[in-house]
């Protein structure tokens, strides 16, 4: 079938019926396609994309996020429709022609076509475990399978045009085999300053899964769009609400991609997988179209149900995701941005294990410092020889909003009515003076893949944050200085901050490119310099080595300064967690156990009256105690005091 173009339905030219379907959207309403797109859509390629959530794990922690790539392709299209036509019709001297609309529009629609099973956790962690020397990510993979899809299907595309589709879903002009228009690079994957129709649906469409409300505007933000100088501007009256975007997925990132429970799941799912590998084969499936057209979120399943006894642990790991049985978040701290390169230098499994087993070797000298290190003598022996490495997880993360420590407004060009054609970076009094002062951070997360090590686990990384300090804070960015590599010169960074052991990376659970900011984006920044005075803080719970430090050291103000721990999750060393499924478990398996012996005993006395039947009998027994209610004799007392000891 040949791929023509289909034909511009708002052209006031068309009359009678057209041939463009329309797909029913709960973020965008209807989502109309002409039969090229629909071509594509209707390919096994793309529907695919039915069984792959967009939100990975998230899914286990919010009930609503349900939806999938599939519908995240449609609204990313129909975007990136909307926008090429906005800016063709809006500024006819561009030249943008119908073939570059419908490109534009192919591209937002496959851009995801690689995607691997629980989105991120594929090719940010399980990948790099498996395979780590492989430089794979899963636009590499959407390339192949968009060349796959055109090819199997007998769909006909121009090559210039596939290959022009293919750059547009990279980001990079120079995979095109002739010249094309620089600004349209920007709609699909802006490797300028992250402002493109991939965020601005997921934003929209991860917003309502957990009904969040948004005061977002997609439809203004499209059409204040408007070129200049080959890049995309924007109208300075909506300048806040390209901050709100930015603002939004940070906040994202915080309460949803990177929530506690779903990053567990991810390294259950990713450890169930390492182990399956050597019998699954799971990664030679990556280079392999046909066979990567089946590797969806049911490879959990297909490992379920396998009856190969090779599978059992990995198997064992899947069934305690079924069951709540989940690995543990044991302590977190957020740091600032500047930290990152130490944190994940000292922070490390093998670094939080020894510090236990040194406070536990000298736990009889170390008595009178504090009362975690006393209760250690409460730990049993062989729990503390048993605690390893594997039994523990670092998880540094880079949480922004888009382009690292530096303000993403920096990075965008804005025009007024006065000036329509005349795109400028935003000084800091055009937009606001109540910006944050930093605008990245670094999360630090610790668990414990057995809940019974969950208190020596927390104590041994408390101890190496003891001797952890914050570093100071690197001169402040000029105007002209271009972002580093690992912070600011990616939109939206991947969320780990180092590709190495399943133990020390953290995947990116949202949908995430990463642009590299232009050689001619100056990072404007748009802050004042803030300085806190920092009051004295007394010292921790435990004062072998006080921890005195201000608000200004935590922020990188001062050189040396301590961290303080975190006083909302401590818990005594011989804490171990249940979780609340079994813990409902094991009362009802107590209270069955107690109604059983009950039962017995008044089988015993042979008394009919004192037999408690059922749970409601015992409800009316303890009623007519907390009443007074029963017999007036002595013998009525005595048998009231015994029922009340049964209950």
């Amino acid at each position: 079938m040949l791929l023509e173009l289909d034909d511009c339905w708002t052209d006031e030219k068309i009359e009678g019926p057209t041939s463009v379907r329309r797909f029913k959207d709960s973020i965008h309403d209807y989502l109309p396609f002409g039969p090229t797109i629909c071509a594509i859509i209707d390919t096994p390629q793309f529907q695919r994309l039915r069984h792959i959530k967009q939100l990975g794990t998230s899914y286990y922690v919010w009930p609503g996020a349900s939806h999938n790539r599939f519908e995240h392709c449609l609204g990313v299209a129909y975007l990136a429709q909307t926008l090429a036509m906005h800016l063709k019709d809006s500024q006819p001297s561009l030249g943008i022609t119908q073939r570059d609309v419908q490109c534009v529009t192919i591209a937002g629609l496959c851009h995801d076509l690689g995607h691997g099973p629980w989105s991120h956790v594929w090719d940010n962690m399980f990948i790099p475990s498996i395979l780590p020397d492989k430089k794979w990510c899963h636009e590499d993979a959407s390339r192949m399978m968009f060349d796959a899809l055109l090819e199997e299907n007998e769909l006909e595309l121009a090559p210039d045009d596939a290959a022009f589709v293919k750059a547009l879903i990279m980001g990079e002009m120079s995979m095109c085999t002739k010249p094309e228009k620089p600004f349209l690079f920007q709609i699909v994957a802006n490797k300028r300053n992250g402002l493109d129709v991939d965020k601005f649906d997921y934003i929209a469409r991860d917003s309502h899964a957990i009904d969040q409300k948004s005061n977002l505007s997609l439809t203004r933000l499209i059409y204040s769009s408007r070129v200049i100088d080959n890049e995309i501007c924007y109208d300075i009256k909506d300048a806040n609400q390209i901050f709100e975007i930015c603002h939004t997925r940070m906040s994202l990132h915080k309460r949803i991609y990177t929530h506690k429970t779903a990053k567990a799941i991810e390294y259950m799912i990713v450890d169930a997988l390492t182990k399956a590998e050597p019998v699954m084969h799971i990664a030679n499936r990556l280079d392999n179209p046909r066979e990567y057209l089946y590797l969806t979120d049911h490879i959990q399943v297909e490992v379920e149900a396998s009856k190969d006894p090779r599978l059992a642990e990995a198997q064992a790991i899947l069934h305690r995701i079924r069951v709540r049985d989940l690995y543990k978040a044991v302590d977190f701290k957020v740091f600032p941005w500047h930290c990152k390169d130490g944190l994940r230098e000292t922070f490390t499994p093998q670094s939080v294990v020894n510090a236990f087993k040194r406070l536990y070797k000298g736990r009889k000298t170390l008595k009178h410092v504090s009362a975690d290190i006393s209760e250690l003598d409460l730990v049993k022996e062989e729990d503390a020889n048993a605690l390893g490495p594997e039994h523990v997880i670092i998880e540094v993360t880079a949480r922004h909003h888009g382009m690292g420590n530096l303000n993403p407004l920096g990075f965008v060009k804005f025009y007024s009515k006065h000036n329509p054609n005349k795109g400028v970076e935003a000084n800091p009094d055009d937009v606001s003076v109540t910006l944050p002062s930093s605008f990245g951070e670094i999360m630090l997360r610790v668990y414990t893949r057995e809940p019974r090590f969950f208190g020596l686990v927390q104590l041994g990384y408390r101890e190496v944050l003891r001797d952890f300090e914050i570093p100071p804070a690197p001169p402040s960015r000029d105007a002209t200085t271009e972002p580093d590599e690992e912070g600011a010169g990616a939109v939206d960074l991947p969320l780990e901050l180092d590709i190495g052991p399943v133990d020390a990376v953290d995947p990116l659970t949202p949908p995430a490119d990463t642009p590299t900011a232009s050689s001619s984006a100056r990072a404007r920044d748009l802050t004042r310099a803030v300085t806190v005075a920092g009051t004295s803080r007394g010292p921790g719970p435990r004062t072998r080595a006080a921890s005195r430090r201000s608000l200004s050291s935590m922020l990188g103000g001062t050189p040396g300064g301590a961290v303080r721990e975190n006083v909302f999750t401590k818990v005594p060393p011989t804490y171990g967690p249940r979780s609340p499924t079994r813990r409902a478990q094991g009362q009802k398996r107590e209270r069955e156990k107690e109604g059983e012996g009950t039962m017995a005993e008044d089988g015993k006395d042979g008394g009919g009256e004192g037999v408690l039947e059922g749970s409601s009998k015992e409800g009316d027994v303890e009623l007519d105690l907390d009443l007074g209610l029963g017999s007036e004799d002595g013998g009525g007392e005595e048998e009231r005091g015994r029922k009340r000891s049964k209950v």
